[in-house]
């Protein structure tokens, strides 16, 4: 299978998507640009927010409106002015630290992870922002933390850390949010890349972007067993959210940082984001609560 340029995004480092079913709206963020971007695909037209800080997730809010976790913490969007507001920032200390990949449970709680900027210190952690915008630090000594899925029954999370090349499974405790009994599930083979972003099919199968990989791989954490990949026309690869009015539709996310000029030659698309029907369906980006 192989994906085709769906959004001509020209982003410098692409991340965070998630799909709002009720208004059928896809949404990422351009990190280093310091943008939200909403692509309505019914008019193919693509709405961008400046956000002013480097900002690593969006998730929709089920009252309405955003929330982002940026630099410098948790906000609310409001994507008509452009406002935020603070909601907690859990690391005031650490200046060099920034957030990156983070999705919403099936419970509404907002989980997103920090990381060193320069990618080289283990100076991050994974935080769960409660829908009564209380703040909880569930991981640390987290390098690249990015994605994230939960299984269909509720009773399994999956992360990943992106140098450790593996996607681990904890026991999940809907009710609180509790994880537990971590253990490795899939590791990533030498030479594809690193893991980045994460999403979950119908079948609990995980599919993960790999970041200097050119695809995103369909595993079965069961087995550790790889089972299919989708080829993507850049290098680069972030994240993957399932979308559609039937969530059949993957829709992956791309970067141009990095990419030397003869790359970005060979895959001018960089930075877009790429579509593909895989003939299974996907799970709902949940939104936050609060």
């Amino acid at each position: 299978m192989k994906a085709t340029l769906r959004i001509d995004a020209k982003s410098l480092l692409g991340e965070g998507p998630c799909w709002d079913g009720k208004s059928q709206r896809f949404y990422w963020v351009d990190i280093l640009g310091k943008t939200v971007h909403c692509f309505q695909p019914e008019t193919e037209t693509t709405e961008v927010t400046e956000v002013g800080d480097l900002v690593g997730a969006v998730v929709v809010r089920e009252q309405g409106g955003l929330l982002v976790a940026t630099q410098t913490g948790f906000y609310t969007l409001d994507e008509a002015t452009g406002e935020a507001e603070l909601i907690s920032n859990p690391e005031p200390e650490l200046a060099d630290n920034r957030f990156n990949d983070g999705k919403c449970d099936p419970a509404g709680r907002f989980w997103a992870g920090t990381m060193d900027i320069d990618e080289q210190k283990p100076s991050g952690s994974l935080y769960v922002l409660h829908p009564d915008r209380t703040v909880e630090q569930k991981l640390s000594d987290i390098t690249i933390s990015n994605g994230l899925a939960w299984s269909s029954d509720r009773k399994t999370m999956y992360y990943i850390d992106s140098p450790t090349k593996q996607v681990v499974a904890f026991d999940y405790e809907l009710a609180t949010g509790e994880i537990t009994n971590k253990r490795v599930v899939v590791t990533i083979p030498e030479g594809e890349g690193i893991p980045d972003g994460m999403t979950i099919d119908q079948d609990d199968m995980l599919w993960v972007a790999q970041w200097g990989g050119y695809k995103v791989s369909r595993w079965n954490p069961r087995t550790g067993e790889r089972i299919g990949e989708v080829a993507v026309p850049a290098k680069q690869v972030t994240s993957c959210c399932f979308g559609g009015e039937q969530l059949d539709e993957l829709f992956i996310t791309t970067a141009r940082r990095g990419l030397s000029e003869e790359e970005l030659q060979r895959f001018p698309h960089s930075g877009g984001v790429f579509h593909i029907k895989p003939g299974v369906k996907g799970t709902p980006s949940y939104s936050f609560k609060g």
